[in-house]
């Protein structure tokens, strides 16, 4: 294969494109878990669970409720509670509505944790993902990102409360 031919049916400039949200897709994530780890000890998975929870009412989400969430397994999700469960951030106890399911609840300890590690974890992603953007630049990975995810699963996905007021 040529240098210009591209493998799968890709046009050099799929390609291109390609490759750029690939490398986002490794560094990014990356970035934010090594902020996250030695600013505060936590992942950039549990600190995202940390905050669903402190967003849901009564702190408050059933495991699957919050594996759908994070689209993650219930066993990954269950591995991350209990690191956190050890840590005190959060706890555990069966649903009184439904005692075959499991609720994770978000403790004073861990909404702490979690008001600690944001300021930090917010000035870089402000840093790595808007700073280098215009204003007009800044919608559009908003809008692109919900059309694919929307094309890979159209069930709704987790989005931030909106500010009352």
């Amino acid at each position: 294969m040529t240098r210009s031919e591209s493998p799968a049916g890709l046009t050099p400039a799929q390609l291109e494109v390609w490759a750029a949200v690939a490398t986002l897709l490794e560094r990014l994530p990356a970035a934010l878990d090594a902020q996250l780890q030695r600013d505060s000890g936590l992942t950039h998975f549990e600190h995202g669970l940390l905050f669903a929870l402190a967003t849901a009412p009564d702190r408050t989400l059933r495991l699957s409720t919050l594996a759908g969430y994070a689209n993650c397994t219930l066993s990954r999700l269950s591995r991350a509670i209990t690191r956190l469960e050890n840590k005190s951030l959060v706890r555990r106890e069966t649903d009184p509505s439904d005692g075959r399911a499991s609720l994770a609840i978000l403790t004073d300890e861990g909404d702490k944790k979690l008001r600690q590690s944001t300021p930090a974890h917010h000035a870089l992603v402000e840093k790595l993902v808007f700073a280098p953007l215009s204003e007009a630049q800044t919608r559009q990975p908003g809008a692109i990102t919900r059309t694919i995810n929307a094309t890979i699963d159209p069930a709704p996905a987790w989005t931030p409360p909106t500010p009352e007021g």
